[in-house]
């Protein structure tokens, strides 16, 4: 089988190719399109000419052409469910279950979300003068998604873009390509051709994207490096930029939360998707007076974890190799895990590291994988200094069930998401985003509707 690109409303090849690795076998399975200059000049071409209608369309028709497109993709789950998994190796009933239903839901969110924006109100700030805001569409907008959750970030990426009135050119990652290709290939069904269009590649594809001329704005979810490489690219044209990048999550234990409770709580979101999540719970502070009773109950229930059945693989035999070398060079105890699991495809043991310390390339690194760090604290200055101790600022949770300290924390932690007694769960209508080397702009919520919009200021004399 062969991937091609998707552009102005049709199936589009291209001359290059590249593999397409089954990440649960190791063992290739097909081919997907590898875009250069001419492929990326036609999807851009494509999505400024359906601009010039797109953007006039009223906030109506956007919001009934996007409860169309969340209809077909539920009523297509079985079929994009089988795509991701052969691309990514997850757990297929957590796909069609979980992910998907949540795709349509963020969907249906910024439908409705396209009917209410709001500017300030028309007044007469000088005299003689009658002056309002617009709030428009900022044009064609050069999208880029990671491989980790391949569909759910396109529809972060085209839900509200579309529904702020841009058209799109969305690159997804080279080795998960096919789910983005499906869900424009449905959107064709209900929009205009070129309104979403999807070129296909490896890093000079998406760089070709970004110093593409037309593009008004770059929306990246990725690494905090990609996020960079964008950010250089981008500057010699003035582009907007939307990054959402990697993350580092501490998880704060305190001495009267329920250990077993929170053991169970943070393996799950620290392991779902493989770990490989950037909100994932990875980073645990533990109070020294509840330590090693938590690490019994956290180690008991992360060994019980059983790869392929729990979760999946790695993305890459790469991505495999690298987390067994942070691994192996951390100065902590392994408690388990730590090791390939199997011998064919790229999954690792579900992994507990503790007595690390603060600048061990294990802390200070997105690990991306089913592996937890535990330190201690004694004080909860010393809990928020190791927490905001790492260049990425996205996601945290406190486990404790003192009010009080909940309150003051959140404050202090340095994260765009503080959960509490919970860890890396998502509504449509809250905003998804971090600080410092976690990029900037929000997904989701209206937070994410408005960054897709620039605002005019229009005067008018009497």
């Amino acid at each position: 089988m062969i991937v091609a690109n998707f552009i102005n409303g049709t199936s589009s090849p291209a001359a290059d190719t590249s593999p397409l690795i089954d990440p649960a076998t190791g063992v290739e399975f097909g081919r997907a399109a590898v875009s250069r200059a001419a492929e990326v000049d036609a999807a851009v071409s494509a999505a400024a000419t359906a601009f010039v209608s797109w953007s006039r369309t009223t906030p109506s028709e956007r919001q009934q052409a996007l409860l169309k497109l969340a209809d077909l993709l539920e009523s297509n789950a079985a079929t994009i469910a089988d795509a991701e998994v052969r691309e990514t190796g997850k757990i297929r009933s957590v796909l069609v279950e979980e992910e998907i239903p949540q795709c349509a839901d963020q969907i249906r969110f910024f439908a409705g979300a396209a009917r209410a924006l709001s500017s300030a109100s028309a007044g007469e700030y000088l005299p003689g003068h009658t002056s309002y805001q617009r709030r428009e569409p900022v044009g064609v907008i050069a999208q880029i998604t990671p491989w980790n959750y391949p569909l759910m970030m396109a529809v972060w990426k085209i839900a509200p873009a579309l529904a702020a009135g841009n058209t799109v050119v969305l690159k997804p990652a080279d080795t998960t390509p096919s789910s983005s290709v499906l869900l424009a290939s449905l959107a064709a069904e209900v929009l205009p051709p070129g309104v979403v269009n999807v070129v296909l590649g490896d890093r000079d594809t998406g760089r070709l994207l970004v110093e593409h001329p037309v593009p008004a704005m770059v929306s990246l979810t990725g690494s905090t490096r990609a996020g960079a490489e964008v950010a250089r690219s981008a500057a010699a044209t003035v582009k907007r930029l939307h990054l959402e990048l990697g993350g580092n999550a501490p998880v704060l234990v305190f001495d009267d939360a329920d250990v077993v409770t929170a053991a169970e709580g943070i393996v799950g979101a620290a392991f779902y998707n493989a770990g490989q999540d950037c909100t994932a719970a990875s980073r645990v502070l533990v109070h020294t007076s509840v330590f090693d009773s938590f690490v019994e109950a956290l180690v008991k229930v992360a060994s019980s974890q059983v790869p392929g059945f729990d979760f999946g693989p790695l993305n890459s035999q790469a991505q495999l190799d690298r987390v067994l070398g942070l691994v192996s060079r951390s100065s902590g105890l392994v408690h388990c895990g730590g090791r390939r699991h199997g011998s064919d495809g790229f999954f690792l043991e579900p992994t507990v590291v503790s007595g690390v310390s603060q600048d061990d390339e294990l802390v200070q690194e997105e690990a991306f994988a089913p592996v937890i760090t535990v330190q201690t604290f004694a004080s909860d200055d010393e809990a928020v200094a190791l927490a905001n101790g790492v260049p990425q600022g996205l996601a945290s949770s406190i486990w404790t069930r003192d009010a009080g300290r909940v309150a003051a924390l959140s404050a202090r932690l340095d994260f765009g998401i503080v959960w509490v007694n919970t860890h890396g769960l998502v509504a449509s209508e809250m905003p998804h985003g971090g600080f410092g080397a976690s990029g900037y702009g929000k997904d989701l919520s209206m937070h994410g509707l408005e960054d897709y919009t620039r605002v005019k200021h229009v005067m008018i004399a009497h």
